[in-house]
């Protein structure tokens, strides 16, 4: 009898060896590359698209993961691609060789395209919180997914706005010259056309130049009632200075990208009823939205930049998706993306064959008395 309890306290002593041993366990690494611009006239939004994705990773170890009956901990990679498609390159590169589990990014859609074929190339899934240009899911690479909507609905949605609400007989159009810029100006020319709406001219600069008095003397020339700037906040608001400096009286139309604090102290009094669609709601509701925000003050004492619910929602769907496959192998992580219905602070997250979002829903904003104020949602579904 003696035997037997000492026997069963010692096969309980190392059972209990055992679970704690297995409780103990060092977590295995899960890497998430973090790519976007954090220096030069992009880096504020870079950062603040950084910031989301720590706070996303920092949630998600609270949660003590387990993925494939192993403890996991998530971290981030973040990485400065300096807006330029040389470097997105090199730190595609870079992510492959570390051997990360999945990427978030890129900003730039000239960046995010040859990015995403090293991607492709490794098999690892990404998922961009703001490479807009169609060409980007066009290329059929499974492993792409962009969690906000593409260059064409924006500019459809842009183009109806125009025509309709502000009644814009003729329509000035400029580039920045980038791949993002000039695909969304097309975008947008193409929707005005289909809706019988007149561009009185087409231009383009540079994306590093703040000298538009050429293209200005032209388009004052035409008089037009809207000019339509497909370019950055920075560039923006050189330009509506110039235009109320020349008194050209048309009113500047943007794109995704605007809205935040650098167009408005840059622009001042200039900046007055310039109006952009950007992508997403006016705001945001339930309890993860409010644990994301608090989490956000507490920790930088900051406003949220726009985009930064998209990186935090990135890195949250990647992680989703790992635990719905129950494996980090990128093939089943990808077609677990395919496959995901998740709710985020953004809205539901799905996404189409081609990994573009499905459902997206666009925000009107117009600079009134120094702040962007919300005119309305704007989307499909509305």
């Amino acid at each position: 009898m003696r035997r037997t309890i000492l026997l069963s306290a010692v096969l309980l002593g190392a059972g209990w060896a055992m679970q704690s041993g297995a409780a103990a366990a060092t977590p295995r690494t899960v890497l998430i590359g973090l790519a976007a611009p954090m220096s030069g006239p992009s880096g504020s939004t870079g950062m603040s698209l950084e910031r989301a994705a720590q706070l996303a990773v920092e949630d998600i170890n609270n949660g003590k993961p387990v993925i494939g009956g192993e403890p996991v901990l998530f971290k981030l990679l973040p990485q400065d691609d300096r807006a330029d498609p040389r470097t997105g390159e090199l730190v595609a590169q870079y992510f492959v060789k570390t051997g990360v589990a999945a990427v978030v990014g890129h900003w730039n859609s000239g960046v995010g395209i040859p990015a995403s074929r090293i991607y492709a190339a490794a098999g690892i899934p990404h998922v961009a919180p703001a490479v807009t240009a169609p060409d980007y899911t066009r290329q059929g690479y499974a492993s792409a997914f962009r969690i906000v909507p593409h260059d064409g609905d924006g500019a459809r949605h842009t183009a109806q706005y125009v025509m309709h609400d502000l009644k814009a007989r003729s329509i000035a159009v400029i580039d920045d010259s980038t791949l993002f810029g000039a695909t969304y100006a097309q975008e947008f020319v193409n929707a005005v056309a289909a809706q019988q709406g007149r561009v009185a001219g087409r231009y383009q600069v540079s994306s590093k130049t703040s000298d538009f008095n050429s293209i200005l003397r032209s388009i004052r020339a035409s008089d037009p009632d809207v000019v339509f700037f497909a370019g950055l906040d920075a560039q923006a608001a050189q330009l509506v200075q110039d235009l109320r400096r020349l008194q050209i009286r048309a009113r500047l139309v943007g794109i995704g990208g605007l809205v935040g604090p650098t167009f408005l102290r840059l622009a001042g009094v200039a900046g007055e009823e310039t109006s952009v669609v950007e992508p997403g709601l006016p705001s945001y509701k339930g309890p993860q939205w409010s644990h994301f925000e608090s989490a956000w003050k507490a920790r930088y004492k900051d406003d949220i930049y726009l985009y930064a619910p998209f990186a935090y929602d990135a890195v949250r769907v990647i992680a989703a998706a790992m635990r719905e496959a129950d494996s980090l192998a990128p093939a089943k992580v990808t077609a677990e993306l395919h496959r995901i219905r998740y709710r985020g602070i953004t809205g539901q997250i799905a996404f189409d064959a081609e990994g573009n979002l499905r459902d997206p829903v666009f925000t009107l904003y117009q600079v009134h008395q120094g702040r962007w104020r919300v005119i309305r949602s704007m989307g499909d579904r509305n």
